[in-house]
């Protein structure tokens, strides 16, 4: 079996007991529970009881990769095997019990995205994708949207909350998006909008200011249901610049040409 192959069942497995911690905790938060990290930045005990069960899994099955997972510091990040992992994106949707939040699984090798997991345990939906093999939620094959005309789509996007000081630049943004599209959603998953985007639902996506593990399951996904991922600029460092732009092949330039005059020189 090929290491992206095995790294996409033992992904599964792990982003599986994250999401069942995080349905078994969510009715049970205490206020005690909730911890804040940083400037509009939180983290539960949830947050937390999810990555030690993601973890206790990929380390049982790849004691030699390297990790970086949002609640733990990094371990051997020099090597070629990385996992990427969220345990649990939309922290404050599930501290307010609004239920879009999930878990993200990358499987990393020699800087290429070889398998991503997006699980949503409320709704019981696996988002598969492994590289050159197609992407599937529940098992069944899914493709980008069909839309053409920018003013028909449905796109998603978030907020900068934890970049505040680029807020009047993504204001402007929001802003040419919203004059352009047909409509606008903004949901507070950023793996679940990749998702979103990957099967159909969400027609484009973008975002300011966001972690690689924020993004490189949904990316994967998107890539292998035949959409596109990029910069703003239409570049690949989406991971290491934080600002991504996602779409199906016909939307996607369209939201490069809008935005990448806006952002050249300021991000």
């Amino acid at each position: 079996m090929s290491d992206s192959k095995q790294a996409l069942k033992v992904a599964v497995r792990a982003a599986r007991e994250g999401g069942r911690i995080l349905l078994y905790r969510m009715n049970r938060l205490q206020r005690s529970q909730i911890h804040k990290k940083g400037e509009c930045d939180w983290v539960t005990d949830a947050d937390r009881a999810s990555e030690e069960g993601i973890l206790r899994i990929i380390r049982r099955a790849f004691p030699s990769h390297s990790i970086k997972a949002e609640e733990s510091a990094p371990t051997e990040a020099a090597r070629a095997r990385q996992w990427l992992i969220d345990p649990l994106d939309g922290t404050v949707n599930f501290m307010h019990r609004f239920p879009m939040f999930c878990v993200s699984i990358a499987f990393v090798e020699g800087g290429r995205l070889e398998a991503g997991v997006v699980y949503d345990p409320v709704r019981k939906e696996l988002f598969t994708a492994r590289r050159g093999d197609g992407a599937r939620l529940n098992g069944r094959p899914m493709r980008v949207a069909t839309c053409t005309r920018f003013d028909e789509c449905l796109i998603a996007t978030g907020f900068p909350f934890r970049a505040k000081d680029q807020m009047d630049l993504y204001i402007a943004s929001f802003r040419k998006v919203f004059m352009k599209t047909g409509s606008i959603r903004r949901a507070g998953s950023a793996a679940l909008d990749l998702a979103y985007v990957a099967c159909g639902r969400m027609d484009g996506f973008w975002e300011m200011a966001l972690q690689p593990w924020d993004m490189a399951a949904g990316a994967l996904l998107i890539r292998e249901a035949g959409g596109r991922v990029s910069d703003f600029f239409g570049g690949g460092r989406f991971l290491e610049k934080g600002h991504v732009l996602a779409g199906n092949s016909r939307i996607h330039p369209q939201m490069v040409r809008l935005l990448a005059p806006l952002f050249r020189g300021r991000i």
